[in-house]
């Protein structure tokens, strides 16, 4: 979620949103399509030519190879772009023991502090 707030390249949000929609949508069409392609090939195989159904068998085969290449290309690329934005946005916050002579309440105020600015960074 914070490599979808963050305020990068808008390009590859883009990306993402549009390769979502797309996945939305072509999937159930693959799927129906696919069962559509497959009872035909039953059918034409009890009913009339072998030919037809050998047809239908390979248009589902050619189907679902081409949606799965699709989403496979989709996500290692979506998946290449957050591995470096993970690696190019890295934000750490060193935190050092407090000093013993330290009041106890102001202990408890800088550790409050601390608490507010790593919602964002990660705390080593």
């Amino acid at each position: 979620l914070q490599w979808l707030r963050n305020p990068g390249p808008q390009h590859e949000k883009r990306t993402l949103f549009g390769d979502m929609v797309c996945f939305l949508f072509i999937t159930p069409l693959a799927t129906v399509s696919g069962w559509l392609c497959l009872r035909g090939a039953v059918d034409h195989l009890h009913f009339s030519s072998r030919l037809e159904a050998v047809g239908l068998i390979a248009l589902t085969v050619a189907l679902f190879t081409i949606y799965l290449f699709w989403t496979l290309v989709s996500f290692r690329y979506h998946c290449r772009l957050y591995h470096e934005w993970r690696r190019t946005n890295q934000r750490v916050i060193l935190l050092t023991p407090t000093p013993a002579n330290v009041p106890r309440n102001q202990q408890s105020l800088l550790g409050l502090q601390s608490l507010k600015r790593s919602s964002k960074e990660t705390i080593v």
